[in-house]
């Protein structure tokens, strides 16, 4: 244990406040799940603090094809700019530590596209909401806020996944040098994703008070510069940034199919509008629609900087007349005809998409656009 830190309570006393062990591993869970902040996002960026979604605690994560083996994912948090974080908890009395936790955790990094698809963490999120009384949608809204596009975000987790654009954090009351030592080799060598250690020291007092000081380990120099790109991932597109820049990495061709979709988008205006993203990797531009009568816009796709064209099944199901099954039927043959696999079931959660490069001429982006103009014909008229 180390020495004590001072409070200066009522003004005029001192409160002497010695490091204390937590009683369990369990109770340092418990802390994490109640107050993420405890990760210390303002340490992992000070520019831009990071902020954390709970998915859920405790998540078995398959590790095998066959579904012979199993890992218990401690905690998985996703932050603001929808990247994906593991983490792992355990004391500094844990004897295998460096072996066997950091060993599970790259498994986690190498594997969770493979074994854990994002329709599976966007089912875990709204799974875990619901057994805490909570609706997803508001929660969704409370960490974005209420204007944020959550098919965008979820698609945004699908990218960064296929990139490896993780965070692995290992958290504990003290981290030992040795622990030290590997969390910043590793964190130098692997890029995109992030590796650290949050040390999360608790000092109580004679009278019951409590804090918690958590340290950010395994940000070296070498580090953030090799990682210091992560910073043009939140770039704020609009219609000449995007075009020049999609042009560049899709060429021309590819980038004037997207301009006859976003004019497409311009010329439904005011009933569907323009929402610009952020993000090197994915942002781009989405179509909002605003049904007649309704208080939020519905998505009806977005177009990413990487050549992606996306919707959201759960997007379409929650809006008239989509929400009923005869009509969610003719929306999903409708979609399959332009190549979007909407699910049978209306309540499974899916993010179709293809690439922009996929249709080969003006006549394959023909039916694109007549099975939109169709959408919001049907929309408008079911919300009259």
């Amino acid at each position: 244990m180390g020495g004590g830190i001072y409070l200066i309570h009522d003004e005029d006393r001192l409160v002497e406040m010695t490091e204390q062990a937590y009683d369990s591993e369990d109770q340092l869970q418990e802390l994490l799940e109640k107050y993420p902040n405890l990760l210390a996002g303002d340490q992992i960026d000070r520019a831009t603090p990071r902020r954390w979604l709970l998915i859920s605690r405790e998540i078995i994560m398959p590790a095998e094809e066959d579904g012979g083996g199993q890992w218990l994912v401690e905690h998985l948090f996703i932050d603001q700019d929808a990247i994906p974080t593991f983490v792992e908890v355990k004391r500094s009395n844990y004897t295998e530590v460096r072996r066997e936790i950091l060993g599970r955790m790259l498994d986690y990094a190498a594997n969770a596209l493979v074994y854990w698809p994002v329709d599976s963490i966007i089912t875990q999120f709204e799974a875990n909401c619901r057994e805490a009384g909570r609706d997803p949608e508001q929660v969704f809204e409370e960490f974005l806020g209420a204007d944020a596009n959550e098919e965008r975000f979820w698609s945004k987790v699908k990218t960064n996944l296929q990139a490896s654009k993780l965070r692995l954090i290992f958290v504990a009351d003290e981290i030992p040098a040795e622990m030290r030592r590997v969390v910043e080799f590793l964190n130098e060598q692997m890029d995109p994703t992030e590796v650290l250690a949050v040390e999360i020291k608790q000092y109580v007092s004679h009278d019951g008070l409590k804090t918690l000081v958590p340290r950010v380990i395994g940000q070296t120099a070498e580090a953030l510069q090799k990682k210091a790109s992560a910073t043009r991932e939140r770039r704020l597109w609009d219609e000449v940034s995007f075009f020049k820049e999609f042009q560049a990495r899709q060429g021309k061709e590819e980038a004037e199919m997207v301009r006859h979709l976003y004019e497409w988008v311009r010329d439904q205006e005011p009933d569907v509008e323009v929402q610009w993203g952020r993000g090197d990797s994915y942002g781009g531009f989405t179509a909002k629609l605003k049904p007649p009568g309704q208080r939020r816009s519905s998505a009806l796709f977005s177009v990413a900087i990487s050549g992606e064209f996306v919707i959201s099944s759960s997007s379409y199901a929650a809006v008239p007349p989509f929400d009923a099954q005869e009509k969610w039927l003719e929306l999903r043959s409708r979609m399959s005809s332009i190549g979007l696999s909407l699910p049978m079931d209306s309540s499974e959660t899916r993010l179709p998409n293809f690439r922009v490069s996929s249709l080969r001429d003006d006549s394959a982006l023909d039916v694109v656009l007549e099975t939109f103009d169709w959408v919001v014909a049907e929309i408008q008229s079911a919300n009259r």
